[in-house]
C-alpha cells in the first residue's frame, strides 16, 4: 500500500508520515527531503524559494515513479509533501490506483483564526526548520482556502480540520482514502 500525505504548510504532514513509520514500520519519503537533495546535488533547475507549481512539476515525476515501484514490487510507501499534484490520479491506471490512498490535510479558516498560536508552535515537532518564522495568519488562510478549492474542484480526499486535528494515527489512515 502507498499513502500519499500532502497538504499546506504547518499541517503535520511530516508528522503524520513519521507516526505512520513508527506505527506501521514503512518508509517514508518526504518530499522537501527529494527537493533539497535535487537542489544541493546541482541537479535541479529550481531554488528553494521556486513556486510550489515548478517544484510540483519537477520533483512529482520522480515521486510517482517511485510510487510506481513500490506497487510493482508489492512495497508499502508513504510519500509526504505538499508538492503532490491534484490531479494525481490521472498519472495511475486503475491496477496501481488500487494500491494507493491519499489524503490533504486543509485548515479550515475558523481553526486557523482560534488556533493560529497553536499552528505555529507545532512546527517543529518533527523537523527543525532553518526559518522559523512561519507563515502569517494571511497567507495560511490564502492558502488553506487555495487547498481546499483545489481539493474539491479535483476531488481529492482532504480532511479538513476545523475544531480537532488528529490524534491517533487509527484516526488517520480511516480517512485515507
Amino acid at each position: 500500500m502507498v499513502y500519499l500525505l500532502s497538504g499546506g504548510t504547518h499541517a503535520g504532514k511530516t508528522l503524520w508520515a513519521q507516526r505512520l513509520m513508527e506505527v506501521r514500520g514503512w518508509p517514508y519519503l518526504s518530499m522537501d527531503h527529494l527537493k533539497m537533495g535535487l537542489i544541493r546535488a546541482g541537479l535541479c533547475p529550481l531554488t528553494p524559494e521556486s513556486p510550489d507549481e515548478e517544484m510540483t512539476a519537477f520533483l512529482w515525476p520522480v515521486a510517482r515513479e517511485m510510487v510506481k515501484t513500490a506497487v510493482e514490487n508489492g512495497q508499502n510507501l508513504i510519500v509526504e509533501g505538499c508538492y503532490l499534484p491534484f490531479a494525481w490520479r490521472e498519472d495511475f491506471q486503475p491496477p496501481y490506483l488500487a494500491h494507493i490512498r491519499a489524503l490533504w490535510l486543509v485548515f479550515s479558516r475558523d481553526y486557523i483564526l482560534n488556533h493560529f498560536p497553536d499552528i505555529l508552535a507545532h512546527a517543529n515537532d518533527i523537523e527543525r526548520r532553518l526559518d522559523n518564522s512561519g507563515p502569517t495568519r494571511a497567507e495560511l488562510l490564502r492558502d488553506n482556502e487555495a487547498l481546499l478549492a483545489g481539493c474539491r474542484a479535483h476531488g481529492c480526499p482532504h480532511l479538513l480540520i476545523h475544531r480537532h486535528y488528529p490524534t491517533s494515527v487509527t484516526e488517520l489512515e480511516e480517512l485515507l482514502c
